[in-house]
């Protein structure tokens, strides 16, 4: 039998597989970028063991407990993992790295393979994540894409990307578009503790002699909060501002929110909470011209009332570099033009 490694969080990846044991439930909140699901109790089957440890007896459930890890274990044996090679070198964790990743740790030793055991588990990795969002975001200077809803800062943010500039692109981490609007469809938002792991595993990859070009952004996207620190930070930083005009700026929000062009009630639902700041006659005027299939007239009269009022209120506010930002002057947001934008940003 091999050596079981105790591996602490500066070798995550140093193995060719991180599994994480923990319940289906705990690893759709937060889970080690990569890591693959395997585990050793299903959500039904955890709090089975759970109720049976504080009813009966901890003998009981671990011994209730016992079993069932060793019949999940030998599933993923002959499923997930049965055309591993002898020197596959897996990290496995769970919750502390107490029992659920041992147990699996000690049948995959026996059969030959290399494996680590993380020493412990998730609540040490998590702990690592929160220290280095503190301590990451002083490491780099970002450039921060200023402008208002529908100038196009996330497309710009990908045509840097797509030049090698590096983006860290915080809606797209957050699966939100940053607004009252900004629900993408059929998609969920994470839990915090996935954002900020995804926070965590792009800035860690960054090189802190280059530039981090990030959109300006509220403290919460969606659901969802920016930690402090980053914020913070990006705040204080240089701004790019983009001025585009406005019907290049209708345009592409009539291209990113089409699912609101076919279904005027689901716009309704959502536009609802601003009824208190624009009162009763505003909002009907709206509710009117999404059912007539105005877009263009009602995308327009939104930015006018609502939208350009409120950027320049939070942008004054929070970004103390905005009036002395780089200006882009942007007549058209399609690729080619947003493509010239990024190659002059970069040079």
């Amino acid at each position: 039998m091999r050596k079981i490694q105790l591996a602490n969080v500066s070798q995550l990846f140093d193995y060719d597989d991180i599994i994480d044991v923990r319940s289906p439930a705990e690893f759709a909140d937060d889970h080690i970028p990569g890591a693959i699901s395997a585990p050793v109790l299903n959500n039904e089957q955890r709090a089975r063991v759970g109720t049976l440890y504080t009813q009966v007896s901890p003998f009981e459930a671990q011994r209730l407990g016992a079993a069932l890890i060793a019949r999940n274990i030998a599933a993923h044996l002959e499923t997930l993992f049965h055309e591993r090679p002898r020197e596959w070198k897996p990290l496995i964790y769970c919750w502390r790295g107490g029992q659920r990743s041992g147990a699996m740790a000690h049948i995959f030793a026996q059969v030959g393979w290399r494996v680590g055991r993380l020493e412990g588990g998730y609540k040490t990795y998590r702990r690592h994540v929160i220290d280095e969002l503190d301590a990451l975001p002083s490491r780099f200077e970002f450039r921060v894409v200023c402008g208002a809803t529908g100038s196009g800062k996330s497309r710009l943010l990908h045509a840097l990307q797509a030049q090698g500039a590096q983006v860290l692109d915080m809606e797209e981490l957050a699966q939100h578009r940053g607004s009252l609007l900004g629900n993408l469809p059929d998609q969920s938002q994470p839990a915090q503790k996935m954002f900020e792991t995804r926070l965590w595993d792009d800035l860690r990859r960054f090189d802190a002699e280059l530039p981090v070009f990030v959109e300006a952004e509220s403290r919460k996207i969606g659901l969802v909060a920016i930690p402090t620190n980053l914020l913070e930070r990006i705040r204080q930083a240089e701004c790019i501002a983009i001025e585009a005009a406005m019907p290049a700026r209708v345009k592409l929000l009539m291209e990113d929110y089409a699912h609101f062009l076919k279904d005027a009630d689901l716009l309704k639902r959502t536009l609802a909470p601003l009824l208190e700041l624009h009162g009763h006659k505003v909002i009907e005027q709206w509710h009117e011209l999404a059912l007539r299939g105005e877009w263009p007239a009602l995308v327009e009269d939104l930015l006018s009332r609502h939208y350009d009022p409120a950027y320049l209120r939070s942008t004054a506010n929070n970004f103390p570099h905005l009036q002395a930002a780089r200006q882009l002057q942007l007549t058209a947001l399609d690729e080619a033009g947003l493509l010239i934008a990024a190659q002059t940003l970069m040079a």
